[in-house]
């Protein structure tokens, strides 16, 4: 008998692990049996469930168990995925307990059928509520498991008749799956109810190809994904998570040798020196929230190394980061995924591992807010159009190199067009104002087409983010006066900053305003709108939409492209702080569309897709 990798852990290992498996409901025991089957490194996943007999089937391709393992796999505390006490604070599988499937055996009938990758014989075996195999017989199967939990909390009617509904728990279990499959896109899943089909969900690179697999009103190109790179911190430096917190400049960046264990950094060091040379990834997955949003945060979601967490803090720091984004009372889609070190990451801490404690947090809120910022600029690397556009001139040049003709189709480019190249290399995409329509629309043409942009929303976008960066309030050298406010607007106002006297009967002096607004005529009836509530943020939102340029200005083109060069460097540049989209974009691909400009590049020009087929382009 060949020997098996799972082990029972010591006592020593049991008594640290805080809390065992909760199994308590169908949801739970398809998630406990569907990540083993990720730490067996399945990417075919099969998933069965028979709601009136409780009864679940997960059946993987994964690397499957040898009967060694096969007759331990139920027994209290036995696993192959940790070995010692060190290990528990360097979790990189999603289970570790050895729990699950003897907390399994205990409230069903639980049978596993295996066969171990590269041999040739398959086992089944059953397992009595000690998680001791009963039953172990040889059978014909593929490599990979395929784990029956039936009649589960059939000798526990009480607590059968206490759990949620049956349409509750297939939902439930609907969404354990959609989690699990947005953090492991690579795997296919089949899932079934009733021996009907149930759902299915295509793997793909990505998550941004799953989402809308998930929430159907969602398109692929309603999404923005960024993978970001930083640095982890060290815990063994000692330092604060404020420390941690400091943005590192093009100054400070460790300088790496490919043995060395520790970081040598040119300068400042002693700040520096609690970042490991392992980076870690932040992952983001963004709805664009000029194109989709959420009655309810159901879709502000986090997980940590390929499982689903609730992390009331990441999950406000989203919230924060998108805030004045989006329509009010709608919410984001944002789903982060953090991939780092497991020294991070204390597991040991909620039943179902379902919370976690995470060192450094206010480094990674830092981090987490910086990378929702840069997904939602505009830029070339967002633009997925312009990313095909750059790969359709690519492919038409090699077309006319092996074609045997050529065609110049650009003008020499000048010092000016060379200077413009370089600026879109750093991340700002070209905008050149064209044109204004009804002095209330500016035309714009960019490399992939054109966008028309609301000139009073944009330029509200760009007030907002330079009030908030700097909210000025400047003395009034005549003061204002205002009559008839109510004790509540007059406490307002001295909320935000804003000086307030009695000037006689019903007459309040107003000795200070926002500096956007001191010289404008209509300072009073903005001082107004701000005194009828809400918060600093509001009255903000307020001053900078009262200060924007009114739609019916005419504008010059100079002032029309020093709007648009503000516009788009904005932090938040597709909607406004009301939420508002800012501009609609016209693509050059979708008007040849339209014209019926196309035309297939076919094998006569050497350029075929990977399947041989003739490649169509729009020109």
């Amino acid at each position: 008998m060949l020997p098996g990798k799972i082990q029972t852990l010591s006592a020593e290992v049991v008594d640290l692990i805080a809390a065992g498996e909760v199994i308590d409901s169908l949801a739970a025991v398809v998630r406990e049996v569907v990540e083993n089957a990720l730490d067996a490194d399945a990417n075919r996943i099969s998933v069965a469930v028979y709601s009136d007999l409780w009864r679940v089937r997960v059946a993987d391709n994964g690397t499957g168990m040898n009967l060694t393992d096969l007759q331990q796999a139920a027994s209290p505390h036995s696993t192959s995925k940790i070995c010692s006490s060190n290990d528990l604070w360097n979790i990189t599988s999603l289970g570790f307990r050895g729990e699950a499937l003897h907390s399994i055996a205990a409230l069903a009938e639980l049978e596993i059928c295996s066969r171990l990758t590269g041999t040739f014989e398959g086992w089944r075996a059953g397992y009595n509520s000690q998680g001791e195999p009963l039953v172990v017989e040889s059978i014909a199967i593929a490599p990979g498991t395929v784990v029956t939990v039936s009649n589960l909390f059939g000798n526990w009617q009480l607590r059968r008749q206490g759990l949620p509904s049956i349409p509750q728990q297939l939902r439930a279990i609907q969404t354990t799956i959609q989690h699990i499959a947005l953090c492991h896109p690579h795997v296919t899943w089949q899932v079934q109810q009733n021996d009907r089909p149930w759902f299915t969900i295509s793997p793909s690179n990505s998550a941004k190809q799953i989402l809308p697999q998930i929430i159907k009103q969602v398109r692929v190109s309603d999404l923005q994904e960024l993978i970001v790179k930083v640095p982890t911190p060290n815990l063994r430096s000692g330092l604060d998570d404020n420390m941690l917190a400091k943005p590192i400049t093009s100054e400070e960046k460790p300088s790496y040798s490919e043995n060395q264990q520790n970081i040598s950094y040119s300068k400042n060091q002693q700040n520096l020196s609690c970042l490991e040379t392992k980076l870690s990834e932040i992952k983001v997955l963004l709805g664009l929230p000029d194109r989709c949003h959420r009655h309810r945060p159901d879709w502000v979601r986090v997980a940590t190394n390929g499982r689903f967490v609730r992390s009331p803090e990441l999950e406000q720091t989203i919230l924060a980061a998108m805030a004045r984004t989006l329509p009010r009372d709608r919410y984001p889609i944002c789903f982060i995924h953090l991939q780092i070190c497991p020294s991070q990451i204390d597991w040991n801490r909620h039943p179902a591992k379902a919370e976690i404690y995470l060192h450094s947090l206010s480094y990674w809120k830092e981090k987490i807010t910086q990378t929702i910022e840069q997904a939602l600029r505009i830029s070339p690397t967002n633009l997925p159009e312009a990313l095909q556009s750059q790969r359709v001139g690519k492919l038409l040049k090699a077309s006319e190199a092996k074609g045997g003709y050529n065609l110049n189709r650009a003008i020499e480019a000048t010092q000016e067009d060379k200077q413009t190249q370089k600026n879109a290399d750093i991340g700002l995409i070209e905008l050149q104002a064209v044109a204004q329509v009804h002095n209330r629309y500016i035309l714009a043409q960019h490399p992939t087409g054109m966008w028309l942009i609301e000139q009073h929303i944009a330029h509200e976008r760009v007030l907002y983010e330079q009030i908030c960066d700097r909210w000025q309030l400047v003395p009034l050298e005549t003061p204002i006066i205002l009559n008839y406010l109510t004790s509540i607007q007059v406490e307002q106002l001295q909320r935000i900053g804003i000086e307030v006297e009695p000037f006689g009967e019903q007459l309040w002096a107003i000795r200070n305003a926002p500096s956007l607004l001191k010289e404008r005529s209509d300072c009073p009836d903005a001082l107004l709108e701000l005194s009828l509530g809400g918060d600093l943020e509001t009255a903000q939102v307020a001053t900078a939409c009262r200060s924007a340029i009114r739609n019916g200005t005419a504008l010059s083109l100079p002032e029309m492209q020093t709007l648009l060069n503000q516009w788009k460097a904005t932090r938040n540049p597709r909607t406004c702080p009301h939420g508002r989209p800012i501009y609609l974009s016209l693509e050059e691909s979708a008007l040849a569309r339209f014209f019926r400009r196309n035309w297939v590049i076919g094998k006569s020009h050497g350029i075929e897709q990977g399947d041989g087929s003739p490649l169509l382009v729009i020109g």
